[in-house]
């Protein structure tokens, strides 16, 4: 069975910790797009972890942890990453590698710095990790896939093309340092070494799974609103968040993905610039991203504070309409004990007409938002694991979000703890 579990947001809904959770019943555990520019924060009985690249399921024996063809392959960092675990005794996870896979290259980091850079105050709030210009790359059919990595004669011929089309953009555009294709060749051959034991026809073996009924999980990163199609463009990422494209990016037929779980955040937060219409600011804001998360609402990738704002019943019911969840795990619950009354934006003002539907990026740039207050539970509910013990106003919290994002919330998450979860 394939299930695929997705963020219904921005990105940063806990799904770190739900992954990690429903890995323990998985035989496989994918990720199948974007790279290393968005982490999921897990916290077990090895310690706290900020994972990028890894799938989150990488700390069970059992688990094979798959790095899908729609992935942005960092292969050092992934290397590092690995390592990192070893070093803080975690056992030595079994990883696959796509062969179908096309790798991030040091100079996709450079451009995507200086593109930045040049943009100034226009920029994308990128995370720097090269993601836009590796996409941009793959589309534009000049990316490096895993497997030409074992044809030197021709990884030789491509290299040198591509240092020569990279080179006017450096030199003319951006006033940087040429490349130099000898030693991104050498490069190359050094990502090849580091590879190639991992290196697996991905498509065939999740096929071979399937038949073999094996419990198989997608894992995307970020969320809904990130995603380029849907989301808020153009502050979004550079690869599809939603869990359709879990079959292109693992490649397996799109019907085999019987379960979507899509994490939705009992507030709102969000990285990076763009449209965000519950957000809150000052002393409020503050007050939330200081309890909030594990230590505070600050980005796994970048340690930049996240934005705030209150739950957002508008996005997250569109984040699960297109992600097509089948249930939803509502996390981070406990953070919210502290006040008397819960903001939840119930609709978006746009020029005096007021919508329950999410609107493209030009219209959500005027939105406002239309708020309704439920009270406050006003104590700590960490610990609680049974539904009914929790407090009646913050039962009531969870069912004024679920009739509203028209999606059974299956799970509630009230602490980091791997085991602070009521399954209802």
């Amino acid at each position: 069975m394939v299930r695929a579990i997705v963020g219904a947001n921005w990105g940063d809904e806990g799904k770190g910790k739900i992954t990690d959770m429903l890995a323990r019943e998985s035989d496989i555990i994918i990720r199948f797009q974007g790279g290393s520019n968005a982490g999921h924060t897990i916290i077990n009985n090895y310690g706290k972890f900020a994972l990028h690249l890894l799938p989150s399921g990488v700390f069970y024996g059992h688990t094979t942890s798959v790095i899908g063809n729609g992935v942005a392959l960092n292969i050092p960092y992934l290397f590092k990453e690995i390592q990192s675990l070893v070093d803080r005794g975690v056992p030595r996870p079994k990883i696959l590698v796509s062969d179908r896979a096309q790798i991030l290259m040091p100079y996709h980091i450079l451009f995507d710095a200086y593109e930045e850079e040049r943009l100034g105050g226009k920029s994308f709030g990128s995370t720097k990790s090269g993601i836009a210009p590796f996409y941009s790359d793959k589309y534009a059919k000049i990316g490096f896939q895993v497997s030409e990595l074992f044809d030197e004669e021709a990884l030789r011929e491509k290299t040198n093309r591509i240092c020569e089309m990279k080179n006017v953009m450096l030199e003319h555009l951006y006033h940087k340092p040429l490349l130099d294709p000898e030693e991104l060749y050498r490069t190359l051959l050094e990502y090849r070494d580091m590879v190639a034991p991992y290196v697996c026809d991905v498509s065939k073996y999740l096929y071979e799974a399937i038949q073999e009924g094996k419990n198989i999980l997608l894992e995307g990163q970020l969320g809904s609103l990130k995603d380029p199609d849907h989301g808020i463009y153009p502050m979004v990422t550079s690869s599809s968040t939603l869990a359709a494209y879990g079959a292109i990016g693992a490649g397996i037929p799109p019907y085999e993905i019987k379960n979507i779980t899509v994490v939705v955040k009992a507030y709102s937060s969000a990285v990076g610039a763009g449209a965000f219409v519950s957000e809150i600011f000052g002393d409020e804001a503050d007050e939330l991203r200081r309890r909030g998360g594990d230590g505070g609402e600050f980005g796994a990738t970048t340690g930049r504070p996240r934005r705030m704002g209150w739950f957002d019943a508008v996005a997250t019911r569109y984040g699960c309409r297109i992600q097509g969840a089948t249930e939803a795990a509502l996390t981070v619950l406990d953070v919210l004990g502290y006040l008397d009354e819960l903001p939840v934006c119930i609709g978006y003002d746009i020029d005096g007409t007021v919508t329950k539907d999410f609107p493209t990026t030009v219209k959500l740039e005027k939105a406002k938002p239309v708020y309704t207050k439920l009270p406050g539970w006003k104590c700590d509910i960490r610990g609680i694991r049974k539904y009914e013990e929790l407090p009646e106003n913050c039962r009531n919290y969870i069912e004024f979000i679920e009739k509203e994002i028209g999606v059974p919330i299956k799970m509630v998450s009230n602490g980091p703890g791997r085991e602070d979860i009521i399954l209802r």
